[in-house]
């Protein structure tokens, strides 16, 4: 299963995980995990050419892992587009299920991620 989760602070986003694989179909079959891959990479690449915001990107092929910390800029722009990425993925969770995408939201202070 691919967990994604939100880090929210007073109603702005600062950033996302998503780490596993969905499991819905076998590696390089697998439309679920292609498709949260596509809407998650395709958001970070948004937020740095598109909204030129700083942020600390990490990532783990091996382990299902890209993390997205947004450098306290919160801007409206950024925030238009991790709410359509979370608005993608949670209809990915609703149309394939929740054994395949979990998607959650963690309210935070100050980026501070437990």
């Amino acid at each position: 299963m691919t967990k994604v989760t939100f880090y929210e602070n007073n109603g702005r986003y600062t950033g996302f995980k998503a780490e596993g694989h969905a499991g819905f179909a076998d590696k390089g079959s697998d439309i679920v995990c292609s498709s949260i891959s596509i809407l998650v990479i395709n958001t970070v690449n948004s937020l740095e050419e598109l909204c030129n915001e700083r942020m600390d990107v990490r990532e783990d092929e091996e382990k299902g892992l890209i993390s997205m910390d947004l450098c306290n800029t919160w801007s409206d722009d950024a925030q238009l587009l991790l709410r359509s990425l979370k608005l993608g993925l949670d209809r990915i969770s609703e149309e394939y299920g929740k054994k395949h995408l979990k998607v959650i939201t963690k309210e935070v202070n100050d980026n501070v991620k437990a």
